[in-house]
């Protein structure tokens, strides 16, 4: 499960399937050096996404079969 506590680096190395949401939300995420450091909650707050829509949206996609 993921949570905004969680590094965005590590939630795109563990969960690929959850890309297109970054995506999805206009987060480039996979070309961003600050991803390593940074958890979902400072990098939603950042770019002005609301964080709680995106880590409901980053878990829907953990249960997409495919």
């Amino acid at each position: 499960m993921i949570d905004k506590e969680m590094k965005i680096e590590d939630v795109l190395r563990r969960y690929p399937q959850a890309i297109p949401v970054f995506e999805r939300f206009g987060l480039d995420c996979t070309q961003c050096q600050l991803s390593e450091y940074e958890n979902l909650e400072h990098g939603a707050k950042v770019h002005g996404i609301d964080v709680e829509a995106l880590v409901r949206g980053l878990n829907d996609s953990l249960a997409v079969k495919g």
